[in-house]
């Protein structure tokens, strides 16, 4: 996926060229278009912690638990619609060496809070969703174009990730449990900063 996206600044640059140097991200972003899966995104830990590694010099796939999938379909809200993305993701994803966790960003509040503790409210598109995870430079996520282009969506800009500034999201419906991430990522880089 060499020259497929549109550069607007060398951090944009930087992020995408470690995004794409993780094979399995690089794998995922060429096949997400075969899941059918309508506004989906790659988003989030495997996107920023391979710009982490980069810089702190690590393999860019170290420390990624797993691929986050957000796609946005509000046409059928059921479990079962999910399941069935899932199980495709599951066949499309199935020879690549990494955990794919999938969601339908238009269901998410229905479940959010049996499992959370704390209210999701619903949200208009995949987008949205990128932009409520619980440390701002962490909300972001590639999504592949039909011209063969990247988007990169980062709603809080990329100087935080860039400067490593951990700053909690006022967009997140449920702040509990930063202060516990954000300690987890500096013992992964330690030059991070709580801000």
């Amino acid at each position: 996926m060499e020259g497929i996206f549109f550069c607007y600044s060398p951090t944009m640059t930087d992020l995408i060229s470690a995004a794409l140097a993780n094979p399995i991200n690089r794998a995922i972003l060429t096949r997400l278009p075969m899941l059918g899966a309508p506004d989906a995104w790659l988003v989030a830990g495997s996107i920023y912690q391979a710009y982490w590694n980069a810089l702190g010099g690590q393999p860019v796939t170290a420390g990624v638990k797993d691929y986050d999938i957000f796609y946005y379909d509000p046409s059928d809200l059921s479990y079962e619609a999910e399941d069935a993305v899932v199980r495709r993701a599951a066949m499309v994803f199935a020879d690549l060496d990494g955990l794919i966790d999938l969601k339908n960003q238009a269901r998410v509040h229905l479940w959010y809070k049996d499992r959370f503790g704390a209210d999701w409210p619903p949200v208009a598109s995949a987008k949205e969703s990128i932009g409520r995870f619980q440390v701002r430079c962490t909300c972001v996520g590639l999504q592949p174009k039909a011209d063969g282009t990247l988007e990169l969506h980062a709603p809080y800009g990329l100087d935080e990730l860039t400067r490593g500034e951990l700053r909690a999201n006022l967009n997140c419906p449920n702040a509990a449990g930063i202060t516990a991430k954000s300690e987890s990522y500096r013992e992964r880089w330690p030059w991070l900063r709580i801000v």
